[in-house]
């Protein structure tokens, strides 16, 4: 395992595990900071493992999720229902 590797786990358990967790559980406003904290780590994984495994797909997979990160969280937060 190489650095890249490394800090791919990193990422994976440290950023992406959390948010997992908060956009599974709670409130629906904890849901979208959850949702929003995923897409915003997801592509550092997807350019970690990129350069981990030396394959230039994952670049690709890493600059379609910023573009559609954004726009999920937007389509969750325009979902939730009003607060009172």
């Amino acid at each position: 395992m190489n650095g890249w590797l490394g800090a791919a786990l990193v990422l994976l358990v440290g950023g992406l595990g959390p948010a997992l967790w908060a956009a599974c559980r709670g409130p629906a406003a904890e849901r979208l900071v959850g949702l929003a904290l995923a897409s915003a780590c997801a592509p550092a994984v997807f350019l970690a493992l990129a350069q981990g495994f030396d394959r230039s797909s994952y670049a690709d997979v890493a600059l379609v999720a910023v573009v559609l990160g954004p726009v999920g969280v937007l389509v969750f937060a325009r979902c939730l229902p009003p607060e009172d």
